[in-house]
């Protein structure tokens, strides 16, 4: 489980952070409670960026055609002023 640290919190305590990382911890940085970072060793977060492109094309898969017709040079860069 991620531990929570505040950013504040994160700032004046990171190399004790980097610490816990090294062995094995995570922690999720709030701001104003909300989460906004995760800091995890670099061994857990190697397959999220090859998960994330199976998802970004799983969805793109799912998406309809458009049977858009096709535009003149003119058209795409027409200046609509």
């Amino acid at each position: 489980m991620d531990e929570a640290v505040s950013a504040a919190d994160a700032n004046r305590k990171f190399s004790s952070i980097l610490r816990g990382v090294r062995e094995g911890q995570s922690y999720v940085v709030t701001s104003h409670g909300r989460p906004v970072a995760r800091i995890v060793p670099a061994e857990k977060n190697e397959g999220v960026a090859s998960r994330s492109r199976a998802t970004l094309l799983a969805r793109l898969e799912r998406q309809p055609l458009i049977d858009a017709e096709r535009w003149t040079r003119d058209e795409l860069y027409e200046d609509d002023r």
